[in-house]
C-alpha cells in the first residue's frame, strides 16, 4: 500500500510463531495516521495475533515494530497502553457497576477518575447518564461494548484497536458502533485498526484494508480494493469462495 499519510504503526519483515507453528510470515505494512484501516481473511489469519503485536500483549520473534516512528520496545509497558488502546469482541468487564469499570485503568495507575468524567465519556459514546451507577450484569450487548470503547478512551490513546467488535449485536447496535468508532475517528482524530468479519463493514468504515491469508498480507489498498481485488486468492474469498 502506498501511503500518503505518516504511519501510526509499521511493521518491518516480522514474523510471529507459537511453538513450531508459524502464525506470522514476514509482515511488512503501516498502518496510516489518523485513519480507519481494516483487517479481513478467513478465520486462522493471523489478524488477531498482528493486532496483539500492536500494543505488546505479544512480541515479535523477529523483524520490528515501530509506534510512532519508534520501536515499540523502547515504551514502558504503561506508556505503551495509554497510547494503544484495545476493545474485544467479549467486552470483558469486572463484576460491579459501570462507573467502577471506566474508572478501573485510572486506580491501575495509583488515580482515578472524577464523576463528571466518567459522564462525558458516556456522552462521548451514546449512553445515558443515569447507566453511570448501573451494574454492567444489567446492560445490554451493545451498551456493554459501548461501555468497553469508553473505558478504552479513558487514557486517550492516539490508536484504537478492536478485534470483531460487533460481531456478536443485532443491526442496530452494529450500526451505533459503527457511528461510534467513525466519531472517534473524526472527533479526536484517533488511529483506527479494526479486525472485522463483515466486509460490507470493511468497506463502508475503512479507509484502507489490509486482506491477510495464512499469516500473510495478500493485498493493501484502499478499502475500495474490496469492490475489485487483483489478487485471485482475494477474488475468492471477497466472492465466498473457499480457501
Amino acid at each position: 500500500m502506498s501511503v500518503k499519510y505518516k504511519p501510526a504503526i509499521h511493521f518491518n519483515h516480522v514474523d510471529f510463531s507459537f511453538g513450531q507453528n508459524p502464525i506470522l510470515k514476514g509482515i511488512t505494512g503501516s498502518f496510516p495516521e489518523g485513519k480507519i484501516t481494516t483487517l479481513v481473511g478467513p478465520s486462522g489469519a493471523g489478524k488477531t495475533t498482528l493486532l496483539k503485536l500492536c500494543n505488546g500483549l505479544l512480541s515479535a520473534q523477529s523483524g520490528e515494530v515501530y509506534i510512532k516512528d519508534r520501536a515499540i520496545e523502547s515504551y514502558e509497558p504503561v506508556e505503551l497502553r495509554r497510547l494503544v488502546g484495545i476493545a474485544l469482541q467479549s467486552a470483558p468487564m469486572i463484576a460491579g457497576s459501570v462507573y467502577e469499570n471506566l474508572t478501573l485503568p485510572l486506580e491501575l495507575q495509583g488515580a482515578s477518575l472524577s464523576k463528571d468524567d466518567a459522564l462525558e465519556l458516556l456522552h462521548d459514546v451514546g449512553l445515558e447518564k443515569e447507566l453511570l451507577e448501573r451494574k454492567v450484569k444489567d446492560l445490554s450487548g451493545g451498551q456493554r461494548q459501548k461501555v468497553s470503547i469508553a473505558r478504552t478512551l479513558v487514557n486517550k490513546p492516539e490508536v484504537l484497536l478492536l478485534d470483531e467488535i460487533t460481531s456478536s449485536l443485532d443491526r442496530t447496535s452494529l450500526r451505533e458502533i459503527e457511528e461510534l468508532i467513525v466519531k472517534i475517528n473524526r472527533k479526536y482524530h484517533t488511529t483506527i485498526i479494526w479486525i472485522t468479519h463483515n466486509l460490507q463493514q470493511a468497506l463502508e468504515i475503512g479507509d484502507y484494508t489490509w486482506v491477510m491469508m495464512d499469516g500473510e498480507v495478500i493485498e493493501t489498498g484502499e478499502s475500495e480494493l474490496l469492490k475489485d481485488p487483483v489478487n485471485d486468492k482475494v477474488k475468492r474469498f471477497v466472492r465466498g469462495g473457499a480457501e
